[in-house]
C-alpha cells in the first residue's frame, strides 16, 4: 500500500543551515564591506550567478514593493528550493533542473476573456516595462528569504486579456513534462501543478508576473522562464514555469488542496495566528542568517504586507478562510 505523505513537510534538523556555513557567509559579507543600512545596495553586491542573461528592471514605485530587509544571497536563494517537479529535497531543483528547457516557451491565456491568445516568451516579456521589486518570501514550512525579483504586475497581462464579467478567478497551470522534470515520476501530487487566485488578488499591484531575479533571468530551479510571485501568501501559491493562465467563474481546486485539504487552504495567506496542523506559524527562520543558535523571527500577518493587501480580506474569517 502506497502511503502518500503530504508536502510541504515539517522542517527537519538536516534542513537547518549549519552554523559554520552561516558564519562563513557573514565573514564574506564583512570582507566585501557591505553596509547593512542599504538593502538595495546589498542586493546589488550579491549579484546573480553571472551565467544567465541579464534582466535589469527599474526600481518599482508600487507601495510595498521595495522592502527594507536585507536580501538573501543569490547562492542561498538558488540552492535551497521547493520545486517538486525536480524532487522533494531542497537541493534537488538546483541539481536536476538543468534538464528544463526554458526556450522556446509559450503561455496560453484562455477562458472567460474577450482576448484569449498564446504568447511566446519574448512577446510576454515586452508586454510591460520590467521592474525590480524586493519581496519577502515566506514558506509554509517556517523558513523565509528576501529576494530581488524582476517582472511587472500580473494585472498588465490580465487587462490585455479583457476578462468577462464571468471571470471570478485566475487559474495557473505549470509545465508537466516527464522528459524535463524527473520529479513527476513521484506520487507527491497529481500533476500538472495547479494554483489559482481570486480575481481581485490577481489584479493587486503586488502580484508579480516574474521573469528574473538578482538582475538576471530566472534560474531553472526558481521557476524559469516565467512564474508568479505573491509576497503576502505562502510560497507554494506562487506557481512556477507557467504554461497556461485561465479565467474561470468557479473557484478552482489547487494542487495542495487536492492533496491535503485539511492542511492547505485556497487562500494560504501568511498568518502567524493560524498554525499548520503539524507546526506553528508564529515564527520563521531566515535562510542565510539563522545558524543553529540564532533566534527565529516573529512572522508578520500577510508577511508584513497587511497595509497593502489587508483590504482584500475585509470581513473574512481568516481562520476559516485559511
Amino acid at each position: 500500500m502506497l502511503i502518500r505523505i503530504p508536502y510541504p513537510h515539517e522542517p527537519q534538523p538536516s534542513e537547518i543551515t549549519p552554523r559554520s556555513a552561516y558564519l562563513n557567509r557573514r565573514s564574506l559579507i564583512a570582507a566585501l564591506g557591505v553596509s547593512a543600512a542599504s538593502p538595495l545596495a546589498l542586493a546589488q553586491s550579491a549579484p546573480g550567478g553571472g551565467k544567465l542573461a541579464k534582466l535589469p528592471g527599474a526600481r518599482s514605485a508600487v507601495p510595498g514593493a521595495m522592502v527594507l530587509d536585507k536580501p538573501t544571497s543569490y547562492v542561498d536563494a538558488t540552492s535551497y528550493n521547493n520545486f517538486y517537479e525536480f524532487g522533494t529535497d531542497k537541493s534537488d531543483p538546483a541539481e536536476r533542473a538543468h534538464t528544463l528547457k526554458p526556450r522556446p516557451w509559450t503561455v496560453s491565456v484562455e477562458g472567460e476573456c474577450a482576448k484569449p491568445g498564446r504568447y511566446d516568451l519574448d512577446a510576454l516579456m515586452k508586454l510591460s516595462a520590467m521592474e525590480e521589486r524586493i519581496y519577502r518570501l515566506r514558506c509554509v514550512e517556517g523558513w523565509s528569504m528576501v529576494i530581488p525579483w524582476v517582472g511587472y504586475s500580473l494585472s498588465e497581462l490580465i487587462k490585455r486579456a479583457e476578462p468577462t464579467g464571468k471571470a471570478k478567478f485566475v487559474e495557473f497551470t505549470t509545465l508537466a513534462d516527464r522528459a524535463q522534470m524527473p520529479g513527476l515520476r513521484s506520487a507527491v501530487l497529481d500533476w500538472p501543478y495547479v494554483e489559482a487566485l481570486r480575481m481581485d488578488e490577481a489584479l493587486h499591484p503586488l502580484a508579480l508576473l516574474t521573469f528574473g531575479m538578482y538582475g538576471e533571468v530566472l534560474p531553472n530551479q526558481n521557476g524559469a522562464p516565467v512564474r508568479v510571485v505573491l509576497p503576502w501568501k505562502y510560497g507554494f501559491k506562487s506557481a512556477k514555469s507557467i504554461v497556461k493562465i485561465r479565467f474561470v467563474e468557479k473557484q478552482p481546486r489547487s494542487s495542495w488542496e487536492e492533496s491535503a485539504p485539511q492542511e492547505y487552504g485556497f487562500y494560504s495567506n501568511v498568518n502567524p495566528g493560524v498554525p499548520h496542523p503539524r507546526w506553528s506559524q508564529a515564527s520563521e527562520r531566515r535562510i542565510g542568517e539563522d545558524g543553529l543558535f540564532a533566534k527565529k523571527r516573529p512572522t508578520l500577518l500577510f508577511n508584513g504586507y497587511e497595509a497593502q493587501v489587508g483590504q482584500l480580506y475585509a470581513g473574512m474569517d481568516l481562520r476559516k478562510n485559511y
